[in-house]
């Protein structure tokens, strides 16, 4: 099970933010997507990610002035990437290390994906639902 069976069929719209980007701005969209976080662009390179955490830490570090910044000062940076090629549990092991939720998903330096740790868990539960399905589908044909 690789990264790529997850991106297969999806609506391959990724919404992302530059460093220049407000941080109001990019919260705003985290909020009007309704999504946890969003890729920080430069060009056709992730420099970045910018989450719901980097803004509760920004708002911390600055009180209200922080949403006036800049998502490159606030941002979490380098960004942890995977390959389609990546393995699905590869993948969940580096999240559950790196207590990160969210990966851009890279071939070479340009952005062709993004997987939260929901997609990884929910394909999994989805194999393993099939494989016992099949098991008791077999074991009910003997």
């Amino acid at each position: 099970m690789t990264i790529a069976a997850i991106l297969a069929g999806r609506d391959q719209t990724i919404e992302s933010v530059t460093p220049a980007t407000t941080v109001m701005a990019a919260a705003r969209l985290l909020a009007d997507k309704r999504i946890g976080a969003l890729p920080v662009m430069e060009g056709d390179q992730v420099v970045g990610i910018f989450s719901e955490r980097d803004v509760i830490h920004a708002l911390k570090e600055h009180g209200a002035a922080a949403l006036d910044t800049m998502v490159g000062a606030a941002m979490t940076a380098p960004a942890i990437t995977v390959k389609p090629a990546d393995s699905v549990l590869g993948a969940l092991s580096l999240m559950t290390r790196r207590r990160i939720r969210h990966l851009p998903v890279v071939e070479g330096t340009a952005l062709v994906g993004f997987v939260s740790i929901g997609d990884l868990v929910k394909y999994r539960i989805d194999r393993i639902e099939a494989d016992a399905a099949a098991m008791r589908d077999y074991i009910q044909s003997v």
